[in-house]
């Protein structure tokens, strides 16, 4: 096995289609597991010093549910709804144990989030298929696209990336260096160039190519948001013209360690990038991990992959049943 790392990330050339192929979901879970444990202790381990077994469910174990929720960055709105849902649930049940009051948070958590949270990526539906990546520097945003393009690598799909981010040369270096190690070809342009110039020259590659995946990286800060967030309309608008109906999906990238800062980037996106999806990395070890369930709650916008390791195969396709789960297990 030729394993590589370097950046954040770690390379698995000839493990990583064996791996993958194991990945059933055991192993879904154990990698969720790991990823939310700071999350799920920050939240179960306070409810857990306040109950007194054989005894109801009193209000300091409530607040230390509150407190708990706060803390994961579940955030503020969320947390008060689930409160005083599992508070109404305490007294009409009489519920005497944690077993049994994780097991009604369990319920009255995924009742609370919207149908469209699971929501995989098809490429197959187009021909090329081209996913515009999106985000503010520093979110992971380049190497989860390095996890994307060795994922679809793996599954024998043929890959290309675009450099669109131009204004950081060390933007273009890092996304050409992952592009040699996963074994993509990528297109790419001088520090400087017109981003729209990029990706019109990578789609149209891939269609000369016959390309089945396209991951375009953007910009992730201009000298102010205006002018990031037009760069990214123009550079839409260019990738329709040449291929209508591109991008078939737009996947904003957001750091899971940033708690609500990361709700604040969702909305500032959404309307300039029209995102389609998100992906929420770093989950290996954060303490605020209930993130997720505020996006979910706050955007009708699916999470497609959780990142909760170094490894190609550490982004896993989110299952929100499985999140709730082991959050709350």
């Amino acid at each position: 096995m030729n394993d590589e790392q370097g950046g954040g990330l770690i390379v698995h050339r000839s493990s990583f289609i064996v791996r993958e192929s194991m990945t059933d979901q055991k192993t879904f879970f154990t990698k969720l597991k790991r990823g939310l444990f700071m999350t799920h202790t920050e939240i179960i381990e306070k409810v857990k010093d306040a109950v007194t077994p054989d005894l109801p469910i009193d209000r300091a174990a409530i607040e230390r549910l509150e407190e708990g929720l706060l803390g994961a960055d579940v955030g503020a709105e969320l947390s008060t709804a689930l409160v005083n849902r599992i508070e109404q649930r305490i007294r009409e049940e009489n519920i005497r144990n944690l077993d049994r009051l994780t097991a009604v948070l369990r319920e009255e958590t995924r009742g609370l989030i919207p149908s469209r949270a699971a929501a995989g990526i098809d490429v197959s539906r187009a021909k090329p298929f081209v996913i515009l990546v999106v985000g503010v520097n520093g979110t992971g945003k380049t190497t989860t696209i390095a996890k994307l393009a060795g994922r679809w690598t793996a599954e024998g799909k043929s890959v290309l990336l675009g450099a669109a981010d131009t204004f950081r040369a060390a933007a273009i270096e890092q996304l050409q260096m992952w592009a040699d190690r996963v074994g993509v070809d990528m297109v790419k342009h001088k520090p400087g160039s017109d981003p729209g110039a990029v990706a019109h020259d990578t789609v149209a590659a891939a269609k000369a190519r016959n390309t089945d995946v396209v991951l375009i990286d953007t910009a992730g800060r201009l000298h102010n948001k205006a002018h990031l967030m037009q760069e990214l309309s123009k550079v839409r608008r260019v990738i329709e013209k040449e291929l209508p109906g591109a991008p078939h999906e737009t996947l904003l990238v957001i750091d899971g360690t940033t708690g609500q800062n990361g709700v604040s980037q969702a909305a500032a996106f959404l309307e300039a990038a029209k995102i389609t999806g998100m992906i929420v990395t770093k989950l290996d070890g954060t303490a605020k991990g209930g993130v997720i369930l505020s996006i979910m709650r706050q955007f009708d916008i699916p999470v497609k992959f959780v990142g909760v390791g170094e490894g190609v195969d550490d982004l896993i396709p989110f299952d929100p049943n499985a999140y709730v789960d082991t959050l709350f297990e």
